[in-house]
């Protein structure tokens, strides 16, 4: 059996009780985001937890801002200005999206998006972050020459596509294939 941790250098802080609820939201929901499993997936007492957070309601408000950071943090990468062509940007977070390199992100995207659908606060979040990378990539659609309303629309079916095709069951070597991803990438970026 494991031991439990006891001296200071060993006692988890936020940041580890947050990164092992966002690993339990992936694997089974936000129903598997709970004080008792974390704590002993941590191999730690609940006590260590009520340290750290008020209770499970303030450990996922926390969740929440801690994944919408990373988010905000991940698209500045994605989409700022490193000398590359807009278009190239463009087709690089396609890439991104595409490669799936990412599986437990984009199960906990799913997880925060289907918890969205029952709260207000995540639903919040979960907006805010939306409406960043819309912003974001009708910024790289007007840089292409879109109009504004072009550029958003465009902007729209792009994310609506990166999203929608990880819903789908369709077999991932369609999605390699070259031919298809460059046609895929036209009809989206159009350049």
């Amino acid at each position: 059996m494991p031991r439990k941790r006891t001296n200071v250098s060993e006692r988890l802080g936020r940041a580890e009780w947050i990164e092992a609820a966002l690993g339990r939201l992936a694997q089974g929901g936000l129903d598997e985001v709970r004080v008792e499993v974390l704590a002993k997936e941590l191999n730690v007492t609940k006590g260590s937890f009520y340290w750290h957070f008020r209770d499970r309601s303030d450990l996922l408000d926390q969740l929440l801002d801690s994944w919408r950071d990373g988010r905000l943090l991940s698209l500045s990468g994605q989409v700022g200005d490193n000398g590359e062509a807009p278009d190239v940007r463009l087709r690089r977070i396609l890439d991104v999206y595409l490669d799936r390199a990412n599986p437990r992100g984009m199960a906990i995207e799913m997880a925060i998006r289907d918890w969205a659908r029952r709260d207000l606060i995540a639903r919040k979040r979960v907006r805010e972050i939306d409406a960043e990378r819309l912003r974001l990539v009708t910024g790289l659609f007007a840089q292409l020459g879109y109009e504004t309303n072009d550029a958003s629309t465009r902007a729209l079916a792009y994310y609506s596509f990166i999203f929608g095709q990880g819903l789908l069951a369709i077999p991932k070597s369609s999605l390699e294939n070259g031919r298809n991803r460059a046609s895929i990438a036209a009809m989206l970026i159009g350049k």
